[in-house]
């Protein structure tokens, strides 16, 4: 790399550091944290009643707080460390200069050659920015998860669940796959979170929905929003973060992040669309609500491929790849098929979620006993 290109060396400049990946990268985390402050704080606070608008959004502002310093103080190299077991890392404080000065590492990229010697991927730029973009999903990770526990958990149950599920549950799964654990070595690839972070905050929610029980049936039967103005706010500040959220899983500023954010908001939108126009044959008229359930749905359903064609649109994809390579001179244009299969995971993730929530949902006594915020709230009778 030229180092003249970036003026005078010092150290806070060293030669490997590539300004324009650290700046986009840091971008990229501080989108993220907006989605969770204040994104979810005014979508949580807004959407449920107004008894709960503020332990709601003091639920979301906690979480945030709390997150960043159990992250820095342990989880982040629980997550991301040197392996304690096949699915845990060493915990250790990650606040030390030499620690976070250095060049980042990413351990999902460790491979291991032929001789013995391994080799891993090294951005441009120091640990300090790679320890706070993973901190914003670890945070979100838990705000997603309070949406399920909306109206029934109290303030002071959440402060003690926080730390406790980050330690003993989000750091076994981003250390398992991102970390370079077990299903790292399996072959198991995620490339933003759509497994450490929404299937693990599902499966929690769900889990916990069911153990602490439903909410009282006069709230399951009438559950309007207290602002649907604020909540359309909270609601586009997701999805407008969303765009660090994915856009920032390459670790760096290049083709396969420009890609993300386009699949990212090609497959909300078809969502969103998909919902509405469910909503309207379904009931009659569209649904604020709903449309805004459907947005979150293909933002959740595009994320685990969001990058990657091979994995963006399973085998629909690679039909359509293969057309596109068989009509094209440019092998590099093939790769942006993924593209029509962000259209196609829109419908998807438009239509199936609607079914089980608008439908199923209505006949199934597990699902009514652990529905969730979502499966209630959203309801064009309610907007």
């Amino acid at each position: 790399m030229d180092a003249s290109a970036y003026g005078q060396i010092s150290p806070s400049v060293p030669v490997w550091l590539n300004k324009g990946d650290n700046a986009w990268q840091m971008i990229a985390a501080t989108l993220v944290a907006t989605q969770s402050m204040p994104g979810l704080v005014i979508l949580y606070a807004s959407i449920v009643k107004k008894k709960w608008a503020v332990n709601s959004a003091f639920m979301a502002l906690y979480a945030f707080a709390a997150v960043l310093i159990c992250w820095v103080l342990l989880g982040y190299r629980m997550a991301f460390g040197d392996e304690l077991l096949p699915f845990w890392g060493k915990g250790a404080p990650a606040l030390g200069q030499d620690f976070l000065t250095s060049r980042a590492r990413i351990p999902e990229s460790t491979h291991t050659h032929e001789d013995g010697t391994k080799e891993t991927v090294e951005p441009w730029y120091p640990m300090a920015t790679l320890v706070y973009f993973q901190f914003t999903f670890a945070a979100i990770t838990l705000i997603l998860l309070a949406g399920s526990v909306l109206g029934r958990m109290n303030i002071k149950a959440w402060m003690a669940f926080v730390p406790l599920w980050l330690i003993f549950s989000y750091t076994v799964g981003a250390f398992s796959l991102w970390g370079g654990g077990f299903l790292y070595q399996w072959g198991a690839i995620d490339f933003s979170g759509g497994y450490v972070i929404h299937l693990s905050s599902g499966i929690a929610g769900l889990t916990a929905a069911y153990w602490v029980g439903p909410r009282l049936k006069s709230d399951r039967e009438r559950f309007p929003p207290n602002n649907v103005l604020l909540m359309l706010a909270g609601a586009g500040l997701l999805w407008m973060g969303w765009s660090g959220f994915n856009g920032g899983a390459p670790y760096a500023a290049n083709i396969d992040a420009s890609i993300a954010i386009l699949n990212t908001n090609v497959c909300a939108a078809t969502s969103l669309l998909v919902w509405t126009s469910l909503d309207v044959i379904y009931f009659g008229k569209p649904s604020v609500i709903g449309a805004v359930q459907g947005m979150m749905t293909g933002l959740v359903c595009i994320t685990p491929g969001a990058g990657w064609c091979f994995f963006s649109g399973f085998f629909i994809t690679a039909i359509l790849e293969l057309i596109y390579v068989i009509k094209s001179t440019d092998g590099i244009n093939a790769g942006l098929v993924q593209s029509w299969a962000a259209i196609v995971m829109g419908i998807l993730s438009g239509s199936i979620p609607w079914v089980s929530m608008m439908v199923l949902h209505k006949k199934s006594a597990l699902l009514q006993k652990v529905s969730s915020l979502s499966n209630f709230a959203f309801s064009p009778r309610n907007a």
